[in-house]
């Protein structure tokens, strides 16, 4: 047993009047010596239950992605961008199509490189995660070493680091989720995660209002400049098309921290209001295969209601009309498909070039 994790855990887990905060510092050192197996199983999972009852702060969860930026991955800077960073829910999709695939395939076809991170099918929902959605479109980011994945960005403009594979350190967390059937303030740190070292505009999804203000504080005390928050569909960065999208656009430029708050009703854009339901995923593949090629579905309108919002934000186009009609030239024309080819020829080619002999 750990006696100094064993007092961290008595200052989250003592109730309503006697609890208190962590520090930054002292959340990195918890997170640290879970991720390293310092703690016994009971401290593990006694922890993580009393942090999710209590919620965690910004600072909080800035400490526990110090952890992570010491001990997991990063990607190394690629020319002088500012990259984007999809930040979406690991325990998949189980109701909605995710659209987040095709988004990254039309930013980076318009010269916006994007960075997303992920596993398989991981609890508690055990939902769609995107690793399959790439391997079913012909893109297998799980085979793929760290350095072959920084290759393969550095060509194309797209990565997804897999994290059981290039930080396995988190393997271990992932039994203790799935035995307390909740998902711990872990969770609520990986969709800010950021593993990448230069300049990122972090995007991502939440479910719960407060969860805004956590992640202002955090990414402020990140050094983070640019980022995004979305009430997407299933706590993902995809906007939703049955209801308003509500978006923060968070800037911590000035020395205030700063959210827009902005609503984006599908139907004034020309859109029907209808999300596109998660049947099968070979359906699925053959939607998102369809509007790849511009061809009239379903997902080509999340595609483009998606692709329009980012491309404005991301600044690639003036407004957000402008980046619809821009998301539906690059699909008309085949330059995303062509961008899929290319992560496909890539990252094929890299894995042919260093399979050992």
């Amino acid at each position: 047993m750990s006696n100094k994790f064993r007092e961290l855990l008595k200052k989250v887990g003592s109730g309503n009047h006697t609890s208190s905060n962590l520090t930054r510092e002292s959340a990195a050192t918890v997170t640290r010596m879970m991720l390293l197996g310092e703690a016994t199983p009971a401290q593990i999972g006694a922890f993580m239950i009393a942090h999710r009852i209590r919620r965690p702060t910004g600072e909080e969860l800035a400490g526990m992605l110090d952890a992570y930026n010491e001990l997991g991955p990063k990607l190394k800077p690629i020319a002088n961008e500012r990259i984007i960073v999809l930040g979406i829910p690991y325990d998949g999709r189980a109701r909605t199509a995710p659209i987040s695939p095709i988004t990254a395939l039309l930013l980076a076809a318009a010269g916006q490189p994007v960075v997303m991170h992920g596993g398989g099918r991981l609890p508690t929902k055990y939902g769609l995660p995107l690793v399959e959605v790439w391997q079913s479109l012909g893109v297998d980011w799980t085979s793929m070493s760290f350095d072959l994945t920084q290759q393969v960005f550095e060509q194309t403009g797209i990565a997804l680091v897999y994290t059981p594979k290039h930080f396995p350190l988190t393997n271990a967390i992932w039994e203790y989720r799935d035995q307390l059937g909740k998902r711990p303030p872990f969770a609520t740190m990986e969709l800010i995660w950021n593993p990448y070292l230069g300049d990122a505009h972090i995007i991502s999804g939440f479910v719960h209002p407060p969860t805004e203000e956590m992640f202002q504080t955090a990414l402020t005390l990140q050094g983070i400049t640019q980022f995004t928050t979305v009430k997407g569909l299933e706590g993902s960065c995809d906007l939703p098309r049955d209801r308003t999208a509500i978006i923060g656009l968070g800037s911590t430029a000035s020395e205030t921290a700063s959210i827009e708050r902005l609503l984006l009703a599908p139907r004034d854009y020309n859109f029907t209001t209808q999300d596109v339901p998660l049947k099968t995923t070979s359906e699925l593949i053959l939607e998102i295969k369809a509007a790849l090629k511009g061809q009239k579905c379903e997902v080509m309108q999340s595609a483009l209601w998606n692709g329009g919002f980012y491309l404005w934000r991301s600044g690639v186009c003036q407004d957000i009309f402008a980046g619809i009609a821009k998301a539906e030239e690059l699909l008309s024309n085949g330059t995303v498909l062509k961008k899929l080819e290319e992560v496909k020829s890539a990252v094929a080619t890299s894995l042919h070039l260093f399979q050992p002999a």
